[in-house]
């Protein structure tokens, strides 16, 4: 039995699934204690790693709506990671793994498909928004400290893991598309072709992955240290749209139309509007709508990884089939439907 340490954030909201990641650790009987702090004080940082041997990074504000200000996420997202760094530098702490994030890659603002592709695919990452700015800052940060020296004599060894769209229990943004739902009578206009393809990623698999890969980098610095791996498992490559309805449908919503009901310039001069009216009311509210600029691009836009090398490197294989995975989320879905109708 091992036992680990979490350093709460009081600085922000991180994302619920990265919380669920910590609760699939529980599935092992990993013991885990609790410690409230602000990540972006180094101050707080300290204690959290102060007799750790391996230190599993997954603190993040993840926001590309625009609900959270720029410096916040910053705060998080880049200082956390300096402070988190440094605190296993001079805390002795030898094994870093970072939960990077695949929008450190794309889709990029123009666009580009990503199919099937590895770590060493050639695409133009390009980042504006606040949110895969910083995680890409953040990533660059802990492989540029892989191999440090430590004052114990130790050299630090880092890595990085790239999960695509995590999905499972707590996850705020399908719960969101639940309730958003309903006030339409679970009817769903579909936006994006179904062509259109994303790999999504079960949140106890992501878990699963960390777990192999914290084990691997003690036992092989040499071949895991300084890199970087896509996390995705065995979830089918769908539409945001269509993937959503996996879960959605067996609580009785329907996606309406085989093809867009909407042309893609209208989404695009809704999307266009929204992203005005927020800068114009940024002094007396926070709008942040789910339809922005940047969503939109990530939405229309194919992305698909594969992960051979996680596979190579130390052995990554779904713990949880697309069945489990599938029939968890929606028996969590059920019991939030089920909350709903008790509010009534």
């Amino acid at each position: 039995r091992q036992k680990t340490r979490s350093l709460e954030l009081s600085s922000g909201r991180i994302s619920t699934c990265y919380f669920q990641l910590f609760f699939s650790l529980l599935l092992w009987k990993i013991k885990v204690t609790l410690i409230q702090g602000d990540i972006s004080n180094p101050e707080d940082v300290k204690p959290a790693v102060k007799g750790a041997h391996v230190v599993i990074h997954t603190a993040s504000l993840v926001d590309v709506w625009g609900r959270v200000p720029l410096e916040k996420i910053m705060a998080v997202n880049v200082q956390g990671t300096k402070n988190i760094i440094e605190a296993c530098v001079t805390q002795g702490a030898q094994y870093l793994v970072y939960t990077s994030s695949m929008e450190v890659v794309g889709p990029n603002i123009k666009g580009h498909p990503f199919y099937r592709g590895n770590e060493n695919m050639t695409y133009e990452a390009i980042h504006h928004h606040p949110y895969p700015l910083s995680k890409a800052k953040a990533e660059q940060l802990v492989l540029e400290a892989n191999g440090q020296l430590m004052p114990n004599g130790k050299r630090l060894v880092t890595c990085a893991l790239r999960p695509t769209g995590i999905y499972g229990e707590n996850h705020l943004l399908m719960k969101e598309f639940y309730e958003k739902g309903l006030m339409t009578k679970k009817y769903m206009i579909r936006a994006i072709p179904a062509s259109v393809e994303h790999g999504r990623v079960y949140v106890g698999n992501v878990a699963w992955m960390h777990l192999l890969v914290s084990q691997k980098i003690q036992e092989d610095p040499s071949t895991i240290g300084g890199q970087v791996y896509f996390c995705y498992d065995d979830s089918p490559y769908k539409s945001y749209e269509d993937f959503n309805m996996e879960f959605l449908s067996p609580c009785g919503f329907r996606l309406l139309g085989s093809r867009p009901l909407l042309p893609f310039f209208l989404l695009h001069l809704i999307a266009l509007l929204n992203a005005i009216l927020q800068w114009l009311l940024k002094p007396f509210c926070v709008y942040a709508p789910i339809l922005n600029p940047y969503t939109l691009v990530i939405a229309s836009t194919t992305f698909t990884v594969k992960t051979d090398k996680a596979l190579k490197h130390f052995g990554y294989k779904s713990c949880f089939t697309w069945e489990e995975s599938r029939n968890r989320t929606i028996k969590w879905l059920q019991e939030v439907a089920a909350e709903k109708q008790m509010e009534k």
